[in-house]
């Protein structure tokens, strides 16, 4: 008898397990960033109990809306499924397209091999070619012509948002890796460096132009310090197109605020920095903290388009994390990308 109701009890707590639990068919995670966070619970606020690594994979224990369990070598652990690919598909749900077929509107438009700007380019669709489209996911179109296959964002695909053409060949930008050296810039809330994030940002800005066609050139290659005089004097010597100046901000005061800010300091390139402005919004879905006239050294004294972006307070513990990502900063060199393209377009 005792044996029997051991039984009917232990069939209880599967069946209610299985009501109330949605497992995964896959049976690893496969990690695609760097120094994610792994937590003690499905969501930001519970603790950071460890680090994941791009390439790693996990034991898949459950999912809870956008979180995913994984298995550690001890217990358990939570990371976020924006970041991961379950079973060769990222863990955001594919859906079937009510559009059929998509027209690249502008030249060089990327092709990536999944749905995120954290995913390599595979290639750059010309403008007018026609693709298939097989699903949807988040934003992007799973698409495919011949043999070539991969996503579009589809923001890429609205004239009226989209950058116009985005060929950015015979283009010179001039990117501008705010501070360096013994100039450390803002400390973060961890006690990280501006002069880091600058950098970070700047290498993957340049990397994205350049798949693009345009000439590149950086005021910093390394952890150097160069004076503000000779940043604004290496872009006025140069046949440079636009000049964008890239740093983070830091409150202290108030460790929770956020958000992204374009300044410019001549009336002319007011277009410029409120393109770049709205394209890091759309990328992002960060706080809009607008554009406004800045009167900064690099700025004013640079002759040609120019602009500073404040790219986020790394004095948010929270964002400072956020920033340290590949995932991240490419979602603000998308909006970068964006934002210069149209400025280009309309000129």
């Amino acid at each position: 008898m005792k044996l029997k109701s051991y039984f009917t009890l232990l069939l209880g707590v599967i069946m209610i397990s299985m009501l109330f639990s949605h497992d995964v068919q896959a049976e690893e995670a496969l990690i695609n960033e760097d120094n994610l966070n792994i937590r003690s619970g499905p969501g930001k606020e519970y603790e950071s109990i460890g680090k994941a690594n791009a390439g790693e994979t996990y034991p898949i224990v459950q999912e809870q809306n956008d979180w995913v369990e994984i298995q550690l070598q001890t217990g358990t652990g939570w990371v976020t499924s924006e970041y991961i690919t379950i079973d060769g598909a990222t863990a955001e749900t594919k859906t079937a397209s009510k559009v059929d077929k998509i027209v690249i509107q502008h030249g060089n438009t990327p092709l990536r091999d999944g749905p995120s700007t954290s995913y390599d380019i595979v290639h750059l669709a010309e403008k007018d070619t026609e693709y298939d489209v097989i699903s949807e996911s988040n934003g992007w179109y799973e698409v495919k012509r011949d043999d070539q296959s991969g996503y579009i964002f589809k923001q890429l695909l609205n004239k009226k948002e989209a950058s116009g053409d985005l060929s950015f060949r015979n283009k010179t930008i001039v990117i501008d890796a705010g501070h360096g050296g013994h100039d450390v810039g803002a400390i973060g809330a961890t006690g990280t460096y501006e002069k880091n994030f600058t950098y970070f940002t700047a290498q993957e800005l340049q990397k994205e132009l350049k798949s693009l066609g345009a000439n590149v050139l950086m005021t910093r290659a390394d952890d150097d310090f160069i004076s503000l005089a000779s940043r604004s004097s290496y872009a006025n010597y140069e046949d440079t197109d636009a000049f964008v100046s890239l740093h983070y901000n830091s409150f202290p005061e108030q460790p929770t605020v956020s958000g992204v800010e374009t300044y410019y300091y001549y009336d002319q390139y007011k277009d410029l920095a409120s393109y770049i402005q709205q394209g890091i919004i759309n990328a992002t879905e960060n706080e809009d903290r607008g554009t406004s006239q800045g009167n900064f050294y690099v700025i004013r004294q640079t002759l040609k388009p120019a602009v500073l972006v404040e790219l986020g307070f790394i004095s948010n513990d929270e964002k400072e994390a956020q920033l340290q990502t590949t995932v991240y900063q490419r979602k603000l060199v998308a909006g970068i990308v964006e934002g210069l393209g149209k400025y280009f377009s309309m000129q």
